[in-house]
């Protein structure tokens, strides 16, 4: 469906020559698509491309990786994709089977067999479960699927003991929904029923009831059980129904870091009153909350204060009655930040960082909170420790641990913690994924590069174990540096194919925006002062050609989304440092990102531009008005998606049509689906992967 016509130039906005390639399925802007994708191809495919694209889908594709899996019950989850199914198959077996070298799977769902039934391309977007009654197994989930990959998507419900969509069940039409189970007859959901009902940031702005055999049209005409003012991001109502424990939650998300969370008591809906910029987290009796700043709990200048990134625990009756005596059960340093939380049924699971290496605590709430560290972690490595099932009546105190490096293949660990005794024995391997390349040829380091302002930014490199520092090396700097996303070390056999095995060296830099050292980390980078994550990683490349890694013009880098703004201002804003860059579903035009697709969901993190104080810091790093026509550019890749209803594929297409009305040499290249993530089976996440890599190498080697 072609989307209306954008809305007027204003008149402080600047000059905007492609607004026509914001029509995203108009014919001239799908026949501008077509002839750049047939241009990228035409340059970068040949046979050598070809054997190397395989290579790649050889790992995506490998029937050795490791099946993960979430437990239900007594079954566990999982979705695949392979050669012979590649838009995956939903399936489930037992722990026993699972166990086994040869796991046998019970099909649930073969997305490639329904594609074919009902002449749609399907991708698989998850599922939502009903918690049983105690005693009692599974049996009802919402199945959601995605028409072409974005975040739009259908639910339908589904049967697990028959393993067939229920005839005449749950079922709503493909949209940017929030649902959530109360009973096996009643959802909560918040879903586009027309004029009024989905924010400015295209999510759900009301939740109401749905009970079985009731229509789209018959939810629409319902009081709200919960609604928020359009200019919020979103609103909506979920249900737990952990026995002892049933409530519901609403929340009004603000924007990206402000949400506000009420509890339902009779037919009012009660504030749990902290600041708005707080994570509140409820379990069982416990409630959790994590500031993002620090917290005066009095409001007054005597009161108690709790730093950022801080964790604190309180039982919500007491909250809810008044009470502010809070137990700070972890407190962040200089060097050690909270990622995440996990309970199992009688501990808390806290997965921190140290230095960007991971380091894993487990909480005792019944021993006043004391605890242990679980030696499960080695130095430069990530790992994730996360509960199996906190329910399970006799293993609700299971976790899993998921380790993975640079060189090191992921590695699934199950262990069990005993209350009254001491937790952390040591958790027996489960799964183990193959390596794909020769690690020992390589090594992983650790550096830091001094930003312009002082501060220390950390950075992974990982290279030949005889590396010669000649700046002659092919090397790929990669970040991120935004929403507290925090870049971690992760195993990659297709970047050990596409990179270091031709000779290259992988660098990840930690930079400002970033979680890696918590809240305090990501909002040094916030709306104003966004030139700190873009100095952050400019003194990364600075630093690699200074020890000799690499010089600017065997140093590329790559980024999407975010990344992609953040590679985008290393186009423009220092040209001088890199040889290449490729740029994916980027955000780059900060003029008008906010009214592209969900970007008024990222006020917070960027700015308004339409406020003109506003304006004018983020003109400052808005890639698509900072292009020059005196400037000599690096080698550029843009790569974006049609179907990707998040960021939307227009910027990507005005900065290469600006590029290119410029003189500037550009490639474009647009997936016709696989939403955000611009692919939608291992084929196309082989060939979104491998058209960067070989784009890079070539520029970098002379080759391009």
């Amino acid at each position: 469906m072609t989307e209306a016509a954008p809305s007027p130039t204003l008149s402080h906005e600047p000059t905007d020559e492609n607004l026509w390639l914001e029509d995203i399925h108009g014919e001239d802007a799908m026949n501008w698509v077509r002839e750049h994708n047939a241009n990228t191809d035409a340059t970068l495919v040949n046979p050598a491309y070809k054997a190397l694209e395989a290579q790649v889908l050889e790992v995506l594709d490998s029937k050795d990786r490791i099946p993960m899996v979430s437990k239900r019950g007594d079954w566990y989850y999982n979705f695949w994709r392979d050669e012979t199914n590649p838009r995956g198959l939903w399936r489930r077996t037992s722990w026993e089977s699972y166990l086994s070298d040869t796991p046998v799977w019970d099909v649930l769902l073969d997305v490639d067999a329904l594609c074919v039934a009902e002449d749609e391309q399907w991708l698989w977007a998850g599922a939502s479960f009903l918690r049983p009654a105690p005693g009692e197994e599974y049996r009802n989930a919402m199945v959601a699927l995605s028409p072409d990959g974005g975040d739009a998507v259908a639910y339908r419900e589904f049967d697990l003991a028959t393993g067939t969509f229920v005839a005449g069940g749950f079922e709503l039409p493909a949209a940017k929904t929030r649902l959530s189970w109360v009973d096996a007859d009643t959802l909560y959901v918040g879903t586009d029923t027309g004029e009024g009902s989905m924010t400015t940031s295209s999510y759900p702005s009301a939740a109401r009831v749905l009970r079985r055999g009731e229509s789209l049209a018959q939810l629409a005409a319902k009081e709200p059980l919960f609604s928020v003012p359009l200019d919020h991001l979103s609103g909506g109502v979920s249900h737990s129904s952990t026995p002892g424990f049933e409530r519901d939650l609403a929340y009004d998300v603000l924007d990206f870091y402000n949400s506000r969370s009420y509890l339902r008591v009779g037919d009012d809906w009660v504030h749990i009153d902290v600041p708005d910029d707080m994570n509140v987290s409820l379990h069982h009796e416990w409630l959790l909350l994590r500031p993002r700043t620090d917290w005066n709990v009095s409001g007054t200048e005597n009161g108690t204060v709790y730093g950022a990134g801080t964790l604190l625990a309180i039982e919500l009756d007491a909250f809810m009655a008044g009470s502010r005596s809070l137990t700070t059960i972890f407190a962040p340093s200089a060097s050690v930040s909270l990622q995440s939380w996990s309970w199992t049924r009688d501990f808390l699971l806290l997965n921190l960082l140290s230095d960007v290496s991971s380091k894993i605590l487990v909480l005792d709430p019944a021993a006043n909170w004391a605890s242990t560290e679980l030696d499960a972690c080695p130095p430069l490595h990530s790992v994730d420790a996360f509960a199996v099932d906190d329910e399970d009546p006799d293993a609700g105190n299971d976790y899993w641990l998921v380790a993975s490096g640079y060189l090191t293949p992921t590695t699934v660990l199950r262990g069990s913690l005993t209350p009254g005794g001491t937790p952390g024995a040591a958790a027996a391997v489960v799964r183990e994924a193959p390596s794909f390349f020769p690690a020992e040829n390589y090594r992983v380091e650790q550096h830091f590069a001094t930003s312009a302002d002082g501060t220390r930014v950390p950075y992974f490199q990982v290279g030949p174990q005889d590396l010669k520092l000649d700046g002659a090396n092919p090397t790929l700097l990669g970040g991120y540096g935004g929403f507290e996303v925090s870049r971690t070390p992760s195993y990659s056999g297709a970047v050990g194919r596409t990179w270091l095995e031709r000779g290259g060296v992988y660098v990840v830099a930690n930079i400002r925006g970033g979680g890696e050292y918590g809240p305090s980390w990501h909002t040094a980078a916030l709306q104003q002062n966004r030139y700190r994550a873009y100095e952050d990683f400019a003194a990364v490349a600075r630093d690699l050609t200074a020890r000799g890694v690499a010089s600017p013009a065997h140093l590329g880098c790559a980024g999407g989304s975010n990344g992609g703004l953040l590679v985008g201002n290393m186009l423009t804003q220092y040209p001088e440092l890199f040889g290449a860059i490729s740029c994916g579903v980027p955000l780059l035009d900060m003029r008008r990102y906010t009214k592209l697709s969900a970007g008024a969901s990222w006020i917070a993190e960027y700015g308004d531009p339409d406020v003109p104080e506003q304006w004018e810091f983020i003109k400052t790093f808005s890639p698509y008005h900072l292009l020059r026509s005196d400037v000599t550019y690096p080698a550029t890749f843009i790569w974006t998606a049609t179907s990707d209803d998040r960021v939307g594929p227009v910027q990507a297409r005005k900065m290469a049509a600006r590029m290119e009305s410029m003189g500037i040499p550009v490639l474009f290249h647009e997936a016709l689906e696989g939403g955000h993530a611009g692919a939608g089976n291992n084929e196309q996440a082989a060939r979104l992967h491998t058209a960067s890599h070989e784009f890079l190498w070539r520029a970098l080697t002379g080759g391009l």
